[in-house]
């Protein structure tokens, strides 16, 4: 039987956390903040059962109020499993983000096991002076097989307007040419960091690359994106988080 669960958060200032929802194999457990001080909130997603099989219909809904943080992030991939109920699966991600708050939105990998067929879509609202960091990163079958089908998208809207749209397709039932030299090289891991930050609209850093699989791009809007691939996903990872230390010292370094 497939499973329909729709897993909610709100984030306060000072904090707080007004709503914190859990729901099916979504489990929300509020942990330590680390980065954000006393007055940022986290929570870390742990998978309860095994999701997303086929069939299963999940959500989960972040809402950060104005003047609040929240760091959300996961205790372990999200894998993609194969069903003996011939449907896909479909997860959907709904944040939204007032004014003067931020989130930092840092889940684990999303394994795309052989077999599965998972439809991810993932909506980012924004106010005007809000400020986010979103990491993706899908690692593209388990050790020694084949990837299964994994079709994503991303949209960003800032002050009610587009700041980005990407949608990737991997896998059996993609467009030829997923797996070759022009897109993934041979690699297994993709994954993209968006930052977005108001500090970055007067000095948007130029485009370049990041190591030989890696490559920093600034939006048409205070934000950037890197997007890179890799043989496995602890190499993805290390270009993701020297690449977001990197952004966040030159955001200091315009405060200071």
């Amino acid at each position: 039987m497939s499973i329909r669960a729709t897993a909610r958060m709100v984030a306060a200032p000072g904090g707080r956390l007004p709503v914190l929802e859990s729901d099916g194999p979504l489990a929300l457990r509020r942990t330590r903040s680390v980065d954000g001080g006393p007055d940022a909130s986290r929570v870390t997603v742990v998978g309860a059962m095994s999701a997303p099989l086929g069939g299963d219909r999940l959500a989960i809904e972040a809402e950060v109020l104005d003047g609040a943080a929240l760091t959300v992030d996961a205790s372990g991939a999200t894998v993609a499993l194969p069903s003996r109920i011939p449907e896909r699966a479909q997860y959907e991600v709904r944040l939204t983000v007032g004014q003067h708050a931020e989130l930092n939105w840092l889940p684990e990998q999303l394994i795309s096991c052989h077999g599965s067929d998972l439809r991810m879509r993932t909506r980012v609202e924004l106010a005007p002076t809000a400020r986010l960091v979103l990491r993706e990163e899908q690692v593209l079958g388990r050790h020694g097989e084949s990837t299964g089908t994994l079709l994503t998208r991303l949209t960003v809207r800032r002050a009610g307007r587009p700041l980005f749209d990407q949608e990737l397709f991997y896998g059996p039932g993609a467009p030829g040419g997923w797996d070759g030299p022009a897109v993934l090289g041979g690699h297994r891991a993709v994954g993209q960091l968006l930052v977005v930050d108001g500090k970055l609209a007067d000095t948007a850093p130029r485009p370049r690359l990041l190591g030989e699989t890696a490559v920093l791009t600034p939006l048409a809007g205070p934000g950037l994106l890197v997007t890179a691939v890799a043989p496995d996903a602890r190499e993805l990872r290390r270009v993701l988080d020297e690449a977001l230390a990197a952004v966040r010292g030159q955001v200091a370094a315009r405060v200071a």
